[in-house]
């Protein structure tokens, strides 16, 4: 059986890695979301098992002791990671799995699934990215100084990964994605099995 493919997208904080997520998953039923667990407080509307699993400091280091997570990082005092069990089991079963996880994250599965499809997604501007971070209204000026300063620094990493996408269009990104997916699929490589003699 040829196994799922890992697609992951990430860019910095305010690209809308959320919002291109919903839309593909809305588009296509066959893709599995990981779902990550953090530290930080639920903000509106997020509930705990679909958005994220919300642990406490102390439940998600037992977790790390455990090995349980494929990677997993402190941004901004908080834990995020991504649970391994389910990731490895989906992929195995041949199903397509969508992590939606910051730069530091995903550098850390690239080095565990270098088959995985790494796509960064970048705003249409460095002034867009701070519109975007300032609108939600959910962090003080201090935090928002923080995030486009890491932002910046992130923007430097693009070339790790295999595709670029600009955000200028949610139905524009998505097309794309489907299109790095169905070129990913017919690579040779992913059907070693069958070009074995």
């Amino acid at each position: 059986m040829v196994k799922g493919l890992l697609i992951v997208l990430s860019g910095p904080s305010g690209t809308g890695k959320g919002t291109v997520c919903k839309a593909l998953l809305k588009k296509r039923k066959d893709i599995s979301l990981s779902v990550s667990c953090t530290t930080r407080a639920p903000r509106a509307g997020e509930k705990d098992g679909v958005s994220y699993f919300f642990k406490t400091r102390e439940e998600f280091e037992k977790l790390i002791e455990k090995d349980a997570f494929l990677e997993y990082a402190d941004v901004f005092s908080n834990y995020y990671g991504t649970p391994k069990s389910f990731v490895d089991a989906a992929i195995d079963e041949g199903k397509d799995v969508l992590l939606e996880i910051d730069v530091q994250g995903a550098l850390k599965v690239k080095a565990a699934y270098p088959q995985g499809v790494y796509i960064f997604l970048v705003p249409p501007s460095m002034e867009e990215l701070e519109n975007r971070i300032r609108s939600r209204g959910t962090e003080t000026a201090e935090q928002i100084e923080a995030r486009l300063g890491k932002a910046s620094a992130e923007m430097k990493l693009m070339k790790k990964y295999d595709y670029r996408i600009v955000n200028d269009s949610v139905d524009d990104v998505v097309n794309r994605i489907e299109a790095i997916m169905t070129a990913e699929k017919l690579r040779v490589s992913r059907h070693e099995d069958e070009t074995k003699e």
